[in-house]
């Protein structure tokens, strides 16, 4: 078989990392191209739904390992959140160099068997302790799906038809928000939590053998040299630092885990600062820090923190109140989370067109205007606050996020020079995944702190699950429904915490650009900037 990168009787131009790109390629998206589109939309849409559809199970999880009577911290449960997340920014820096040195199609289809073993083995779980370790072997594999998708379909379309497949390679990013939870309520409804990783292996299975058939063979050529001191101090550093931060709720009354909390967090701290000081020296860090020069990216990447810790913070606990408080079933949860995601499909692809004519600094701040409103409404749950009024809010939160997610991205990239956009887009993704992994932590922290703060929240959650346990533990009527109401209590003060955050984001929104933005992307060219509206 031909070397992808340059076919028989093309001709290719030189991309980074000594890559060719071919330039003879027909205008169309071919059937050759969907062949290949159709395996990184399989991958992509695994990853991303990994991602969404254990958010529905946080509540069955805490019984599961715990009991009905008396449940884990739902600090804990969130971990299988957090580890999978941060396995995820774990690995997306040290893809491309993996890329040059393995070969695309062996290391794709290596990250889907990565993937899948985890899967297998997350449903074989005994413990959370567990289950977390194997959500990490999960995300290492399904943090390589995305970044190797699009090198993969760069080559095969060339970079004229990159707009077009951008759509293709939507469909997994807007589908999974949505079904994820539905799907993950249903697996859990009609079968058991085991389900919801199970269900990753046929398919997985299906997208190795699809890969090894379609995918064309490549040459690796080693480029580069790995930072692997970066990544001994950046990933143990997160790892440690988040660690302590959700474990805080419960060493309040217990001096060694009191103890434990915060050398994790200052040798988790440490051990970042000292990566932040490593970036500057190597020819290649695992993130070029020093593109933080640039002020756009900059602005972007602020933004894009502040707002992925408090807006993907706060979503996950949208379906916790609706199963504890509220008491519905996962399936019902899942069904009334979708708006969130029908919403950011309806904006998403107008703010793509609309970044391609208008300054960021005009666009951004309607998506976060939406995200204020829509959460606003749930710094003010109650027990008994109307479905339709949620699912109204979670619409108005997607329309938002839509509207905010692909400006900042653009935003961030388009003033980098061709050579710096690979690694600005790590930087990005890196970002994006760690505010993410933050938030969940931050959150489920001060969730569990406001629960553990009422003596009938807990008990009253509990049985509302289990009738029988209102008589083992005595609790009348009333008792059950002021603890549902100081559950919802606690639920909303957080989001109050969420939505302050989302505030804060506007203070860096300020500092977007409001005028024409002059696009850098040709300069190692020799072509001046071009203007973008």
């Amino acid at each position: 078989m031909a070397d992808s990168r340059e076919p028989a009787g093309g001709t290719g131009a030189p991309a980074t990392g000594g890559q060719y790109v071919p330039t003879d390629l027909p205008d169309h998206i071919d059937r050759a191209v969907l062949r290949i589109a159709g395996v990184v939309v399989l991958g992509a849409f695994m990853s991303i739904l990994d991602i969404t559809v254990v958010n529905v199970a946080l509540p069955t999880l805490q019984v599961e390992f715990g009991s009905p009577g008396d449940p884990l911290p739902y600090s804990t449960v969130a971990w299988t959140v957090t580890a999978y997340t941060l396995a995820l920014a774990t690995v997306i820096p040290m893809t491309g160099w993996a890329a040059d040195r393995f070969g695309t199609k062996r290391l794709y289809m290596t990250a889907i068997a990565l993937f899948v073993a985890g899967s297998a083995l997350c449903a074989t779980a005994w413990s959370i302790e567990a289950l977390i370790g194997f959500r990490v072997l999960q995300g290492l594999g399904g943090g390589m799906l995305m970044p190797l998708g699009m090198t993969i379909m760069t080559r095969a379309a060339g970079p004229h038809r990159m707009g077009r497949l951008m759509a293709i390679l939507g469909v997994p990013m807007l589908l999974g928000p949505i079904l994820g939870p539905i799907l993950g309520g249903w697996l859990i409804e009609v079968a058991s939590w085991h389900w919801i990783f199970l269900i990753n292996v046929p398919v997985g299975i299906v997208a190795i053998i699809y890969a090894w058939r379609v995918l064309p063979r490549d040459n690796p050529e080693p480029s580069e040299s790995f930072d692997f001191l970066g990544m001994a101090l950046m990933s143990p550093g997160l790892a440690l630092f988040l660690f302590g931060v959700s474990s805080i709720p419960g060493a309040a009354d217990d001096q060694y885990s009191y103890t434990r909390v915060w050398v994790s967090m200052i040798v988790g701290a440490l051990l970042v600062t000292a990566f932040v000081f490593h970036s500057f020296r190597p020819e290649h860090p695992l993130l070029d820090l020093r593109l933080f020069k640039n002020r756009n990216l900059t602005v972007s990447l602020i933004t894009m923190f502040l707002f992925a810790s408090a807006f993907f913070g706060g979503l996950l606990l949208v379906p916790t109140y609706f199963q504890e408080v509220r008491g519905l079933s996962t399936l019902q949860a899942g069904l009334l989370v979708a708006p969130q995601g029908l919403g950011a499909m309806v904006t998403m692809p107008i703010a793509g067109r609309l970044v391609d004519k208008h300054p960021i600094g005009r666009i951004v701040p309607f998506g976060l205007f939406g995200i204020l409103v829509g959460m606003f409404g749930f710094t003010q749950l109650t027990a008994t606050t109307p479905y339709w009024l949620i699912c109204t809010q979670l619409f108005v939160m997607g329309l938002g996020m839509g509207a905010t997610m692909m400006p900042l991205f653009t935003s961030a990239l388009k003033t980098l020079k061709a050579h710096e956009v690979a690694r600005g887009s790590t930087l990005l993704n890196i970002n994006q995944q760690i505010a993410s992994s933050c938030g969940v932590a931050i959150m489920s922290v001060i969730l569990t702190s406001q629960l553990q703060a009422s003596e009938l929240a807990g008990p009253a959650m509990a049985s509302l699950h289990d009738p029988s346990l209102a008589d083992q533990l005595g609790l009348t009527t009333a008792m059950i429904t002021q603890g549902l109401d100081e559950a919802a209590a606690a639920f909303a003060s957080t989001y109050w915490v969420a939505w302050l955050m989302i505030l804060a984001t506007l203070v860096p929104v300020f500092f977007l650009p409001r005028k024409q933005e002059a696009t850098h992307l040709l300069d190692d060219e020799g072509v001046p900037p071009v203007v973008v509206h």
